[in-house]
């Protein structure tokens, strides 16, 4: 059967990067060049396109993934503009799970940064092919060649340069093609619409020849076509050039490198040629596989409209109240009114409406086939991470990955009435966002909040202001803390109580021992009692589970511990409810006497500053209790990589800035728990 003609010329992107890197400036003007919009918006005057919450255009910077489309050569590219801010990682990690492939965007000045970094090793995951673009070439201090060096050095691939920048500053005059061997430049007056293609100047000719000459000798290597015209000197053609580049791309071997100037419109249409050139369609990577609902069995789900539908919930919104969710097809199509079966929770669910966004601009359609990424109204309870499929041919995809919170803040609502309203927009915001939680702490009944960072969780009181009208006061931030044991205890515990008239007993005996931090809770049966029935055992598991939600020394979840069950007592009266008490108290008294200890979150913390402040800012971490363990330096930038408790970091931006003279930039995430 020959492939879907829509398939092959449908391309699912995502624009990757450190904060400021130039996204979203990059994102409008592929916008503005495909007619998609007919006038640039500017991240810096609060009009770009792509960041339409109020809060974006305010701070300048890209909170929530958007998605739009365009079209290029015929091709349908469907984009999401990821964010830059490390609180924002999810956001990059679910659009990342539904793309195809992806651009990778660099600055020219400061190179492969700490988040460019996180986000390029969350593609690598999930093995999304993916582009480079080296923006910036117009600043102060550009250098493409140390860019370059970063993306082989910090990031172990293998950079192919397609394009070397002709002049560099206040001097780029465009770019110089490799592949057709031919200079480019962009017209001022048309704002970049309008280019030419021009002979390369007798001053770039021989670094042209040069840096072609490599990009063959690397190609060669990848392909033997191209290894056998390039050993017999004879003459490739452009397609075949393309083709083997295609391939490497598409095969992870490669990452083509483009460059260019953003905000001056320089470089934007051949990067999106090489979109269409370069990353794969959605029949070039390999089938979606999960497994059938209800067993283990393996299914894999090619790229076909007429398949069996099957659908992946990457994202999703509350829009003017109402509920809006994003999905990514993989197989099949499904027509606006359809019933979509959802494995994971097992119920029916209709689709009301089909959109295709534009940012958050929309645009109704009557269906949705494989390789498109649309939204969809009427779904009241999928969320975050759910298949939809049809209920005749069900398929359970793996869902996305999310890392917890790590900092939490007491809120609470300015006017005495708004509690309900409160943890409704709460709830409302949870359902969107994964990484943030909230919970009513029921010893001292605060509501307290949690996210990824001190910006995530200011962004969200400003959402609650702006979109759901309740103003609140917020507490000093917590910490969230773990417990664990560090010795390993036999306890056994009795259950004998009788309640509303009737006698309950049970016996368990169980032993709690430290595992290595990192590895988790887990259950061990080693009970050889014959009468344990199998609901018993189950409760048995439900009460340790519901032991290791909350510990013995301030109430935090337990982890890193192995709980072995040894053996139960078993009368005619013993019952599931009696099982599941008696081994909450056994867990709960194993571990009082098993030294419990108090984790606190440690995290991989990565500083950037001059080297005149290094001392300082050493002295400083040192003090927080923090541990460098790498000193690298970029040319005069010192680079302080370190592990450092979160309870010591509130603030942390602010010291920095002042030890730094507001030169100092730093990036954290969580790495670990570790002994309080």
């Amino acid at each position: 059967m020959p492939p879907e003609p829509k398939l092959t010329k449908t391309r699912n992107i995502g624009i990757i990067a450190h904060i400021d890197a130039g996204k979203t400036t990059v994102t409008e003007r592929v916008l503005f060049y495909s007619g998609r919009v007919h006038k640039m918006g500017e991240v810096h005057n609060g009009e770009a396109t792509m960041d339409w919450m109020l809060e974006e255009r305010e701070r300048g910077i890209t909170i929530t993934s958007a998605v739009t489309s365009c079209d290029w050569q015929g091709h349908a590219i469907n984009i999401i503009d990821t964010p830059g801010h490390v609180d924002f990682t999810i956001e990059v990690e679910r659009s990342l799970r539904v793309l195809d492939g992806a651009i990778g965007i660099f600055c020219a000045v400061g190179g492969v940064e700490p988040q460019s970094e996180t986000v390029w090793h969350q593609a690598d995951r999930y093995k999304v092919p993916k582009i480079a673009f080296i923006n910036k070439l117009d600043r102060v201090g550009a250098d493409f060649f140390k860019a370059i060096l970063m993306i082989r050095d910090r990031l172990g691939a293998v950079p192919l340069v397609l394009q070397i920048p002709w002049g560099i500053e206040d001097d780029l005059n465009g770019v110089i093609d490799l592949v057709k061997m031919k200079g480019i430049l962009w017209e001022e007056e048309t704002l970049g619409a309008e280019f030419n293609e021009v002979p390369i100047p007798a001053e770039m000719l021989e670094e042209a020849l040069k840096h072609r000459e490599h990009l063959l000798e690397t190609l060669a290597d990848k392909d033997d076509l191209i290894m056998e015209k390039y050993l017999s000197e004879e003459k490739m053609e452009i397609k075949e050039i393309k083709q083997a580049i295609r391939n490497a791309t598409i095969n992870l071997e490669l990452v083509p490198i483009f460059c260019g100037a953003a905000l001056r419109n320089k470089g934007i249409q051949p990067l999106l040629d090489g979109i269409v050139d370069y990353l794969p369609s959605p029949l070039d990577i390999p089938p979606i596989v999960g497994h059938i609902p209800s067993s283990e069995k393996e299914e894999s789900r090619p790229a076909e409209i007429k398949g069996p539908f099957s659908a992946l919930v990457f994202k999703v919104i509350m829009d003017q109240g109402r509920k809006m969710t994003y999905l990514r097809v993989y197989s099949g199509t499904a027509k606006m009114g359809d019933s979509v079966y959802n494995p994971g929770k097992d119920i029916n669910e209709k689709l009301s409406r089909l959109l295709k966004m534009h940012s958050n601009k929309r645009e109704r359609i009557n269906s949705a086939s494989a390789g498109d990424i649309v939204a969809a109204m009427g779904l009241k309870l999928a969320t975050t991470g759910d298949t939809l499929c049809s209920k005749e041919k069900p398929i359970l995809l793996e869902p996305i990955q999310f890392n917890e919170p790590v900092i939490s803040m007491a809120v609470e609502p300015k006017k005495v009435g708004d509690n309900d309203k409160l943890l409704d927009s709460l709830g409302k915001l949870s359902d969107e966002d994964p990484t943030f939680k909230f919970k009513i702490d029921e010893e001292t009944g605060q509501t307290v909040i949690s996210g990824m960072g001190e910006l995530h969780l200011e962004i969200i009181a400003g959402r609650l202001k702006r979109e759901f009208f309740v103003e609140t006061n917020q507490g000093k931030p917590q910490v969230v803390y773990r417990e664990t044991v560090t010795k390993t205890v036999e306890h056994e515990e009795f259950f004998d109580r009788e309640i509303a008239g009737q006698q309950h007993y049970a016996g368990v005996k169980i032993e709690t021992s430290p595992l290595p931090r990192g590895s988790g809770n887990r259950f061990v049966d080693r009970c050889k009692n014959p009468d344990l029935a199998e609901d018993c055992l189950q409760a048995i598991k439900q009460g340790i589970a519901e032991g290791e939600a909350g510990g013995v020394l301030a109430g935090y979840p337990v982890l890193d511990v192995q709980t072995c069950l040894l053996g139960v007592r078993i009368k005619e009266t013993s019952d599931v409810m009696a099982f599941k008490v008696a081994a909450t108290m056994a867990f709960k008294n194993a571990c009082q006497g098993a030294a419990p200890l108090l984790l606190e979150p440690i995290m991989k913390t990565e500083v950037r500053i001059p080297e005149e402040f290094t001392g300082d800012v050493i002295s400083d971490f040192n003090a927080r209790h923090g541990k460098i363990t790498q000193i690298t330096s970029t040319g005069t930038v010192q680079i302080l990589t370190g592990s450092v408790p979160l309870s010591k970091m509130f603030g942390y931006s602010t010291a920095l800035r002042s030890a730094s003279q507001g030169r100092g930039t730093f990036t954290m995430q969580f790495s670990h728990y570790d002994k309080a």
